[in-house]
């Protein structure tokens, strides 16, 4: 029986998860599987695998094949190095604690490599959002500011108002008191004229 190593996928759509399995080959993607190895998360960054190293090793062993993408997973966790180790060790060429020295300082080195990127995409992460509050708070001047002039010219508007309303009852109470005083002239020659 021809025993793969491969992703199936579980989760809903638009947001896969997959387990790592070893299963035989004729079986459905999603079917039957004879080992649960680990699991693989694609949806956070960088991406979440939960792998059973010696687990691995062990199918390796046995003679398991892994797909593309388990074998690139494998790789990334070290199984493939341990895997490789365990075959040196068989054939005499490095002890066990060499192999296992030599793979816990890779194990080290991946750990210090995956936290950089971690840190780094967490300042990417909190620059961007400094930038994007500083933008937030440019705008925000800008519309204080116009809102501003906005109402300075209101103001203005409304004063200019109240001045030409003055200058025109100024204008009235000039006009009327001669108005007044020519009506009564006439009204008082009339009067005579009677």
């Amino acid at each position: 029986m021809p025993v793969k190593i491969r992703l199936q996928r579980h989760g809903k759509k638009g947001k896969p998860f997959y387990w790592i399995v070893a299963a035989d080959a004729r079986a459905k993607r999603d079917g039957k599987y004879l080992e649960k190895i680990g699991t693989y998360n694609p949806n956070v960054n960088p991406a979440a695998i939960d792998l059973d190293v010696d687990g691995a090793v062990k199918w390796l062993q046995n003679g398991a094949q892994p797909t593309d993408t388990a074998k690139a997973i494998l790789s990334y966790k070290g199984a493939m190095l341990k895997n490789h180790l365990v075959g040196g060790v068989r054939k005499g060429a490095l002890t066990e604690e060499q192999a296992e020295e030599k793979f816990n300082a890779w194990v080290a080195e991946k750990e210090s490599k995956i936290d950089a990127k971690r840190e780094g995409l967490s300042k990417a992460d909190a620059k961007a959002k400094a930038e994007t509050l500083k933008a937030e708070a440019k705008i925000n001047e800008e519309r204080l500011a116009a809102a501003k002039e906005v109402e300075e010219a209101a103001i203005k508007a409304e004063a200019d108002a109240k001045a030409a309303a003055k200058a025109a009852e100024e204008v009235v109470e000039e006009a009327a008191p001669e108005t007044i005083d020519d009506a009564q002239s006439a009204a008082s020659e009339e009067g005579k004229a009677e």
